[in-house]
C-alpha cells in the first residue's frame, strides 16, 4: 500500500534528520529535551514552568528537571514573577541565548544538507505540503 511507504519515509527522514541534528549539537554538549527548553524559551522569551511544560508537552516535573540542568549550565535563570510572588519565571541568560542561535544555525545546516538533493520547485512543494499538515492539526 503506497500510504504504508508514505509513512515509513517520513518516519525516516525524520530519524535521519534527528539523528544528524543530535550530532550535530553535541560539541553544545545539550540533550534534545535541552535545546527544546532552549528554543521555547528563544522564540516566547520569558514563562512560567507550567507554561513552558505545556508548550514541550511534557509533565512539570519533567520541566523542571530540564531548567534546573540549564540553570547549573548558566542557561537560564529563575526569577521572581512580578503579577504572582508564589510564581517563578524562566529567562534565558546571555549564553542561553547565544546557545539558541547556535542550535538554530545546527538545525538549519542539517536542513540544508539533508534537503539539497532536491530541485528548488521540489523544495517548495513538500514546504508547501508539511506547512498544510502542520496547520490542519
Amino acid at each position: 500500500m503506497e500510504e504504508d511507504n508514505l509513512l515509513e519515509a517520513f518516519w525516516a527522514v525524520t530519524r535521519r534528520l534527528r539523528e544528524h541534528t543530535r550530532v550535530t549539537l553535541e560539541p553544545l554538549h545539550i540533550s534534545p529535551s535541552q535545546s527544546r527548553a532552549v528554543m521555547v524559551l528563544s522564540k516566547h522569551g520569558e514563562m512560567r514552568l507550567s507554561a513552558l511544560a505545556e508548550h514541550l508537552r511534557i509533565a512539570p516535573r519533567s520541566a523542571t528537571e530540564v531548567i534546573d540542568d540549564l540553570q547549573r549550565r548558566g542557561l537560564v535563570q529563575r526569577k521572581p514573577d512580578p503579577s504572582d510572588r508564589r510564581a517563578t519565571l524562566v529567562v534565558l541568560t546571555e549564553p542561553g541565548a547565544d546557545t539558541a542561535r547556535r542550535i538554530r544555525e545546527a538545525r538549519a545546516t542539517e536542513g540544508e544538507r539533508l534537503f539539497a538533493g532536491l530541485q528548488p520547485s521540489d523544495r517548495a512543494e513538500l514546504s508547501r505540503i508539511l506547512r498544510e499538515i502542520r496547520d490542519s492539526q
